[in-house]
């Protein structure tokens, strides 16, 4: 019998859709008092659910804030018109005249930062920054210098909890470095998986639709989380994109779409805004605003960083494809001064914690604290792969998350060729993924097929 599960009980998602609604610039005055009623009846009782339900109905209808300073839509159209005036000019056709001898090296180089980022990041997800950077610096390996061991001693393991039993995805150890031959399956590259299914399904022209049927045919529900496992619930029950990414959904905004953009870069090398189209298509299906901003700007730089390596200008290509008055693109331009300000990397860590609050699950999950944390490791890590996904992880927050993003950029910028066998060879080129019809594959057979899509894409 399953556990109930805190995204699958209305009644559980009050507090989360009032922090989301007041991001949101609603107007949540007079209904705080619905949610301490709702709240404190017996999680037992039926008609618990039931006002819970209407709740997050109603709060969907609350008027935004007339002095509200964003300016957030999620529809395609009305987000291109929203962009910056001015945005880089990428020499597509100069990557289109080269992409046979380009595209299989950076390509497969995105796959591997992204599998050995998102490897260092997992076995310590849901720990805070403190408690990282304790083990970190206990076992010599602070600054990050190598995949994080539980061959540790008895008192390290003691002090900082460390286990190896309780994995995930059905694995019944935590893949701690000394406990994995591959890159074991992850959400963060089973969605990265998962575009090059409905690319290969579907084409070019893929949409929304397309998405949630290819989910509900080839990945398990229980292999999905927060904002995706809602979309899917919803999708179950009729409910079509796009109202399957608002419906009931706290979750609206959180990281799930910002994960899932990298492939959709993959495929459009030098070209950051159809990157960030298809990015959209995607993100739809389960986030509005800031959560799908957040894949169409991953997707984005991940096309631009097939043609350039200064971080800077590849968070700029990124910031082009969203929304000039949006959280996000905010929170990102403020990032961008940080460095000339004199600030180290650990000084923009620590004001993102100021910013942020990582015990907080709306904070520690959601798309805008996290892309930060992915700028600051692309303009700190300089491009190098061990430094960018090291502050991606010791910033905390969602680690695996974090690493993976800010792996897979580096690696596009790099190329497999130009990444240090250190961080490689442990993943042995093989990735196990929940996704049907792949199981255990081999990382290079993915980039072939990746680069099989991406010329498609430029035909």
């Amino acid at each position: 019998m399953l556990k109930e599960q805190p995204w699958l009980n209305y009644g559980d998602y009050l507090d989360l859709e009032l922090l989301q609604a007041v991001d949101e610039g609603r107007d949540v005055k007079d209904i705080i008092e619905t949610v301490d009623e709702i709240k404190n009846m017996n999680p037992l009782d039926a008609k618990r659910e039931v006002l819970a339900a209407a709740f997050l109905d109603r709060i969907q209808h609350l008027q935004i804030k007339k002095d509200y300073r964003f300016f957030e839509p999620s529809e395609l159209e009305t987000i291109k018109a929203s962009r910056p005036a001015l945005r880089p000019d990428l020499n597509v056709k100069l990557l289109s005249e080269h992409i046979e001898a380009l595209s299989y090296d950076k390509i497969y180089g995105a796959w591997l930062g992204r599998c050995a980022g998102c490897l260092l990041g997992q076995p310590v997800e849901g720990w805070y920054r403190e408690r990282i950077n304790g083990l970190l610096k206990a076992t010599g390996n602070y600054p990050v210098n190598y995949y994080i061991s539980s061959d540790i001693s008895g008192e390290l393991r003691k002090k900082y909890d460390v286990s190896d039993e309780g994995g995930v995805y059905g694995s019944s150890i935590k893949n701690w470095i000394n406990n994995v031959q591959h890159m074991p399956e992850d959400d963060d590259t089973n969605y990265t998986v998962m575009g090059l299914k409905i690319l290969e399904q579907y084409g070019m022209a893929f949409t929304p639709e397309d998405v949630a049927e290819c989910w509900l045919s080839n990945l398990p529900i229980l292999h999905t989380c927060t904002a995706e496992r809602i979309a899917y619930k919803n999708i179950i029950n009729l409910i079509y994109p796009p109202h399957s990414a608002s419906c009931r959904n706290p979750y609206r905004e959180w990281i799930g779409a910002q994960i899932r953009g990298d492939f959709f870069g993959y495929i459009t090398p030098g070209d950051p805004e159809l990157g960030a189209e298809l990015a959209w298509r995607d993100a739809s299906i389960s986030h509005v605003k800031n959560g799908i901003y957040g894949e169409m700007f991953i997707a984005a730089m991940l096309s631009a960083a097939a043609l350039l390596n200064d971080p800077y200008k590849i968070i700029e290509c990124g910031l082009s494809q969203i929304p000039e008055k949006s959280r996000l693109s905010e929170a990102v331009n403020d990032v961008l001064s940080w460095k000339e300000l004199g600030l180290n990397w650990e000084q923009a860590i620590d004001r993102v914690h100021k910013l942020f609050d990582e015990k907080t699950g709306y904070h520690w999950c959601h798309t805008i604290p996290n892309a930060v944390i992915v700028c600051i490791a692309l303009i700190y890590g300089e491009a190098e792969l061990e430094k960018s996904i090291g502050i991606a992880v010791m910033a905390a927050f969602d680690t695996d998350c974090n690493g993976a993003t800010a792996g897979s950029i580096v690696g596009m910028i790099n190329g497999a060729s130009g990444l240090s066998d250190k961080w490689i060879k442990p993943l042995n080129n093989k990735l196990k993924s929940g996704v049907d019809g792949f199981g255990l594959v081999e990382i290079s057979d993915l980039a072939r097929r990746t680069v099989d899509m991406a010329k498609k894409a430029k035909a």
